[in-house]
């Protein structure tokens, strides 16, 4: 798709009838729950910077797990929080140092069931790794195992807004793929997050991805899902209507944060068409960071583009 046609495209994945709905009920859920925040020492001898195993009890009872820094000390600090791509952690304590020692408090998630300690309670205690865009779609939409990590990015970009140093008008969230995904699910579902900065959007506009023939790597379960358990597509109306429930195209309307968004042209993991799906969606001050030449891979200089973009926090 020309990237003329890019900037007005509006996505072919179905938004469902009852979507704000479900949405607003599932945020009810979770406003309602006793978190039950831990915050205990790890040992990394950081000599600028407090590290700590944060927990906090999720929707259905699991118990999620985020790793917490913030400078010593520290009062009246921005924030921000961070989300890894599908099925990987959080990533290293030192590599948020950096952050840390600008004066960012930082929270990184691991998302429920994949590969770090988050619990993931659908009938079994500890992880199902992968097949979580498929995960409950024979079931209530309630039951869809996105829907509840979805609501952890809100939950936990909620309690560090409540951390007594944190001031909670100064928030960003960022990551890429699966974590700038969630990255726009976080700023739609907290509307206080102040300020957002995706890459390559996982998790968008699924019927364009089947269309394009590209139900391919991240996206493989959509293949897997059709050929073990409706070869003839007999259902596919219903299953691309039920995958709009987590379809981040349909919640980008809600985002209120300023965005900044890195999306290369040549990607065919999260293609561009099912990121600028989201990306046009977004009513809120944004813009989109082009790499003409380059895939789901690093863009050069996004990461400086990033920190300078969150650093406007600290003003």
């Amino acid at each position: 798709m020309p990237l003329q046609e890019l900037e007005h495209y509006q996505g072919r994945n179905p938004r469902p009838a009852d979507f704000d709905d479900f949405w607003d009920r599932g945020l009810a859920e979770m406003h309602a729950l006793d978190p039950r925040v831990e915050l205990t020492p790890h040992s990394l001898r950081a000599a600028n910077a407090e590290c700590l195993h944060l927990r906090f009890t999720g929707v259905g009872g699991a118990r999620v797990y985020a790793k917490y820094l913030r400078p010593k000390g520290a009062k009246n600090c921005p924030a921000v929080v961070m989300f890894h791509g599908y099925t990987w952690h959080s990533g290293e304590w030192a590599e948020k140092l950096n952050w840390v020692a600008n004066g960012f408090c930082v929270a990184a998630l691991d998302c429920r069931g994949q590969g770090g300690l988050s619990e993931d309670v659908g009938g079994v205690r500890g992880t199902t790794h992968h097949g979580h865009i498929i995960r409950g779609l024979d079931d209530a939409p309630e039951k869809m195992i996105y829907r509840s990590i979805f609501l952890d990015c809100a939950q936990l970009a909620r309690i560090v807004m409540e951390m007594p140093e944190v001031d909670e008008t100064r928030v960003g969230a960022l990551g890429g793929s699966q974590g700038g995904a969630l990255t726009l699910v976080c700023a739609a579902l907290e509307p206080r997050v102040k300020k957002a900065a995706p890459v390559f959007p996982f998790l968008c506009d699924y019927r364009r991805v089947w269309e394009m023939d590209q139900a391919a790597n991240a996206y493989a379960e959509l293949k897997t899902y059709f050929k073990h358990f409706d070869p003839r597509h007999e259902r596919e109306d219903e299953v691309f209507n039920r995958l709009g429930y987590i379809d981040v195209q349909h919640l980008a309307p809600r985002i209120r944060a300023e965005v900044l968004m890195g999306i290369g042209l040549m990607d065919n993991v999260c293609p561009p068409s099912t990121q600028y799906a989201a990306y046009n969606k977004i009513t809120s001050p944004k813009r989109a960071v082009i790499y003409p030449d380059f895939g789901h891979e690093g863009l050069p200089g996004f990461g400086d583009m990033t920190y300078d973009f969150m650093a406007e926090l600290l003003d």
